[in-house]
């Protein structure tokens, strides 16, 4: 089951970019800036982040880097999950035209919604570079560890999206308790604050939380260079926990998959 559903969506990739494209054009069709509005609204986020913490309180750094270069690289990952979640929750139901359309996958939905998050994205790993640029820092060998932890958001947010994207077609209210977990799991996340600052005894319990594990992957790319194998626990936790929501984010599909027609 896990090995047909990759070897049908690897034989699929050149039409999964091109919908993507197509629909991260069509999210801001009809706007005068269009697609720049996919950049400038997490652009002006970090800016106001920067402005409030860097000009306004001051933020001490944090283990001697900025706490905006710390913040932005926490930012920028989870801006890329949070954005696939929620817009691959709705995939579906966004394309519900195609469900009927026997020839087509609609399994590769999901990944659609992905892929368009992606663009953006690479985007602000650029913007990241520069940002630590101007600060003094150079880029090293390790940023090359982003591409593995690209790898790790897109298994992630595929295996939850697999299953809010099956269960919301049922289900409406899926959409809003996504939308509520997702700003749980930001603040839960250590995002705006170290690990460090919370009680140890509560540390098992943030470290079981598969996001802490990317959002760490980035800092130790960007600021603690550190590779993700040097921390061996926190890798087999991550992809177990991954693998557990893939699987059961396809069998739910397949189960779910030939009553969608009906509903929609």
């Amino acid at each position: 089951m896990f090995g047909n559903f990759f070897k049908d969506l690897t034989n699929k990739q050149r039409l999964i970019f091109d919908l993507s494209k197509k629909d991260f054009k069509s999210k801001y069709l009809g706007s005068y800036l269009g697609i720049v509005w996919g950049f400038v609204q997490p652009l002006i986020q970090i800016l106001i982040f920067w402005f409030v913490f860097q000009v306004g309180f001051k933020s001490t750094p944090i283990d001697n880097f900025p706490f905006i270069l710390w913040l932005s690289t926490a930012m920028i990952p989870w801006f890329f999950l949070s954005e696939s979640i929620q817009s691959g929750t709705n995939a579906i139901l966004d394309n519900s035209y195609l469900v009927k359309k026997v020839v087509f996958q609609i399994s590769i939905l999901p990944i659609v919604k992905i892929y368009s998050a992606l663009f953006v994205h690479i985007f602000f790993i650029v913007f990241l570079n520069f940002m630590f640029l101007v600060y003094g820092f150079s880029p090293n060998i390790y940023i090359l560890q982003v591409l593995y932890y690209l790898i790790c958001i897109f298994f992630l947010t595929l295996g939850i999206t697999l299953i809010t994207s099956s269960l919301v077609i049922f289900l409406k209210d899926i959409g809003q308790i996504i939308a509520m977990l997702l700003q749980f799991g930001f603040w839960l996340t250590p995002i705006f604050y170290s690990i460090s600052t919370v009680p140890e005894r509560y540390h098992k319990f943030i470290k079981l939380n598969p996001v802490y594990y990317i959002v760490e992957g980035y800092r130790d790319t960007f600021i603690y260079h550190k590779w993700f194998w040097e921390h061996p626990n926190l890798t087999i936790n991550f992809w177990v926990i991954t693998i557990c929501l893939l699987l059961m984010g396809i069998f739910i599909f397949k189960k779910l998959r030939p009553h969608f027609a009906d509903v929609l």
